[in-house]
């Protein structure tokens, strides 16, 4: 981000910083808010919206913001005028930020599924740029947003810092040098389907993570909202349901002969991930060269001898990098990582253990559902229940374990927000058959 960190300099030195807002005082709007206050010139914390106040003053506080420079604001105007002042907002309303004409560019980093499709529709709807820390959202309506944005004329968009982010921006690269990419690849540690809160109790405590995070991103739901969504921002399929997902000890450069080849390039290219490999954790695209003159010089750099050449991020720095997108979105007008038409990938509930009917689906990284991609078409033809739709749905019947789960097993909550925008994005983007 060489553009963005010359472009926020001078917005420090003009004394003219990109003024964000800040939906979120949990693990990663926390570390956020300390990264911009600490260390980003050129970018000022307008307001942080929290639906616990108190934490989100601690979260100031835990900055190094004064106490004196803390401004709790009930209304739009009380809020502007504190953001004029050079003052830090904090609200429970998450309307006063949406409103606000001090905020340039809205992030939501709750993941939370309802909350989020609340607040970024208020955001659209306030023409305000919002950056998602929220693949669980992006996931499951992020296209009918795209869209909503577009007519309002803001941008939508997920972040650098997280891994579909990265992975979009290794793509750029790889495209912009002549390559076509095929794979687009995470790298995890660990993926057990069964984990539960109970398992990784202990993990979420040394990190200062809620257990439902973390056991999302043990029993694979996370990494499978994170791939849907790189899905649905370069047309990209999955070869699979579930993915291939290669458990492989060694490096990811060895794994460039691991894939069908003849497949992937029938898919139009395929999300992936890969378990154990190194550098974790990190991303990768397997990109093919175009002509025998790109294979040379490709081979003489020492990318390989295979059809497919690796290219990979060794890391992805969350809350380090969060603060680049709202710079990109702010200052370049430049999109991270959002849908390019309508979905490609979904992902579908399945069963962690027996469910018996009569029960209430638990939110994701629970005791009773787990995420797996499958491809949009496939969602569409068989009814399957996309499980950012699951929370609080009512079981109809019973189900056995690994079972996927449809739409006619489930009463759907009727206040649903994300619901509603849901059947919105399937009417928009219906799928026809061959």
């Amino acid at each position: 981000m060489i553009i963005v960190d010359t472009l926020l300099k001078n917005r420090a030195a003009e004394n003219n910083p990109v003024r964000i807002g800040v939906f979120g005082a949990g693990f990663m709007g926390r570390g956020l808010v300390n990264q911009v206050v600490r260390y980003t010139p050129g970018m000022h914390v307008g307001v942080l919206c929290n639906r616990t106040v108190s934490a989100a003053r601690k979260a100031l506080l835990d900055a190094g913001v004064p106490p004196s420079d803390i401004v709790e604001a009930e209304t739009v105007a009380a809020a502007d005028i504190a953001v004029e002042q050079g003052k830090f907002v904090i609200t429970a309303d998450p309307l006063v930020a949406c409103a606000m004409s001090q905020v340039d560019v809205l992030i939501e980093a709750t993941g939370h599924v309802e909350y989020g499709a609340r607040v970024t529709t208020a955001a659209i709807e306030n023409s305000k740029h919002m950056v998602l820390m929220n693949a669980e959202l992006d996931s499951t309506v992020g296209p009918l947003l795209k869209q909503m944005a577009d007519q309002a004329g803001v941008i939508l968009t997920g972040c650098d810092g997280d891994q579909p982010g990265v992975q979009i921006n290794l793509l750029r690269f790889v495209e912009s040098i002549g390559l076509i990419p095929r794979v687009c690849g995470n790298i995890k540690g660990l993926q057990d389907r069964y984990r539960n809160p109970t398992t990784q109790e202990g993990f979420a405590k040394q990190w200062g993570q809620t257990p439902h995070m973390v056991t999302s991103f043990a029993d694979g739901t996370k990494i499978s909202f994170e791939q849907a969504i790189v899905a649905n921002a370069t047309g990209f399929k999955v070869a699979q349901r579930g993915m291939i997902g290669i458990e492989h000890k060694g490096h990811v450069d060895e794994l460039t002969g691991a894939y069908d080849l003849d497949q992937i390039r029938a898919l139009g290219g395929i999300v992936e991930y890969v378990v154990g490999s190194q550098p974790s954790p990190g991303v990768y695209v397997f990109a093919e060269a175009q002509d025998d003159m790109q294979r040379h010089y490709l081979n003489y750099g020492k990318l390989g001898q295979n059809d497919l050449y690796s290219f990979y991020v060794p890391y992805h720095l969350t809350i380090f990098e969060v603060p680049l997108s709202a710079a990109r979105v702010a200052l370049a007008q430049d999109t991270v990582i959002a849908p390019i038409a309508g979905p490609v990938v979904d992902v579908i509930t399945c069963a962690k253990t027996d469910l018996k009917a009569g029960a209430k689906l638990d939110g994701l990284g629970g005791y009773m559902t787990y995420g797996m991609c499958e491809n949009y078409d496939v969602v569409r033809s068989q009814n399957l229940l996309p499980i950012g739709l699951a929370e609080n749905a009512t079981l109809k019947r019973d189900i056995s374990k690994d079972a996927v789960l449809t739409y006619d097993d489930v009463d759907l909550p009727t206040d649903s927000l994300t619901v509603k925008l849901r059947q919105q994005q399937d009417e928009m983007f219906p799928v026809t058959s061959p």
